[in-house]
């Protein structure tokens, strides 16, 4: 049956599957996860070989609902790997489009959102918009000193789950979000832990390269014995470790939280990791509820490892004393990209262009 109405079409890709709904209004009409893991494209070593492939999924969906490029008012993806930008709905262009191809931050599946976007929109001629990349910068001046002059600390960050939780946080204090000091915890494979200052992220742990231990990556280590490690493993093979096969894994062998909860309750050494993944998680917390003179007015816990009691219960053990704690499971990308580019494609906000001419 085909959809009728103005549609927004949010894309959403991930490693092993593209997820895609329809939105009319704030309303999900139609939705799928276009899972591709067994794919023989899947396995390309360069993700932008993935592009034709994914483009034509959601086409076939587009297609199975009857939907047609006049039927859609926008388009709007997750944002990749960019230059560093600030917090909001970005268009699409053709510089954009440029640096996603290239990696210019990276190389990452999030980079075809915008190139998808960009692919069905016809090149631009149907509004299509990133919010909340993972590159917003809001950091402070101070917050970008490492110890070490020519390597500056970098803003990466879970952007999107962040600021929804913040304005969530605002609607359940009654207060403006401009008038908030928040630390927001957000809690998956990666963490990302901020200070939500006034409106801004002011500071953030990149847990590709610091912070506390995750589910997967390393954290912050002993630099010393970091260049030791170096010098044994190589730059790649080493960068591959740091991000995908450390923290709680490194230790367990798991990714799967649910499974580390469940065994800790019997084995000691796995209760220890687990204990102290919380452990981190709560240092890091109080670390940046210290990044403003000013009464914190919540802590908030997100992401996947909010679901579990117990893994909340051993933070706020250690975080208690900072005040109200408001505990947000999960994360919904697509309504915050659907709920970001409604607020400009209905004037509520501006409509930032890429890149920024101003340094972020």
């Amino acid at each position: 049956m085909a959809l009728t109405g103005e549609l927004l079409l949010v894309v959403n890709p991930g490693s092993t599957s593209t997820k895609v709904a329809l939105y009319r209004g704030e309303t999900v009409v139609a939705g799928a996860s276009l899972d591709h893991s067994g794919a023989p494209w899947a396995t390309s070593r360069e993700v932008i070989d993935q592009l034709p492939h994914r483009v034509r999924m959601v086409r076939e969906f587009l297609k199975e609902h009857g939907i047609g490029p006049g039927s859609l008012v926008g388009i709007v993806a997750r944002g990749g790997l960019l230059r560093p930008v600030r917090s909001g709905a970005y268009l699409v262009n053709e510089a954009m489009v440029a640096d996603l191809r290239d990696g210019v931050g990276g190389r990452h599946a999030a980079n075809l959102g915008g190139l998808i976007a960009w692919e069905l929109s016809s090149e631009g001629r149907i509004p299509s918009f990133i919010v909340d990349a993972v590159s917003v910068d809001e950091l402070g001046p101070e917050a970008r000193l490492s110890g070490f002059p020519s390597i500056p600390r970098k803003s990466l960050l879970h952007a999107l789950n962040i600021r929804a939780c913040a304005r969530r946080a605002s609607r359940d204090l009654g207060r403006d979000l401009a008038g908030l000091y928040l630390v927001i915890a957000h809690l998956g494979g990666g963490f990302s832990i901020c200070p939500f200052y006034r409106g801004a992220m002011r500071d953030v742990n990149n847990s590709n390269e610091e912070g506390p231990f995750t589910v997967e990556r390393a954290g912050t280590l002993p630099a010393l014995a970091l260049l030791e490690l170096w010098r044994r493993l190589g730059g790649r093979e080493l960068k591959h470790r740091l991000t995908s096969r450390s923290g709680m894994f490194g230790y367990l062998g798991t990714k799967d939280a649910r499974a580390v909860e469940k065994k800790a309750k019997e084995d000691r050494h796995t209760r220890v990791v687990w204990e102290g993944l919380a452990f981190g998680v709560a240092q890091e917390i109080c670390a940046m509820a210290a990044s403003y003179p000013e009464k914190l007015d919540a802590v908030v816990l997100t992401g996947g490892l909010a679901n579990s009691a117990d893994f909340v219960a051993m933070v706020r053990e250690y975080t208690g004393f900072l005040g109200r704690h408001l505990v947000y499971p999960g994360e919904d990308e697509m309504e915050a990209l659907a709920a970001g580019a409604l607020r400009v494609l209905r004037g509520e906000e501006t409509t930032r262009v890429y890149p920024e001419t101003e340094a972020v």
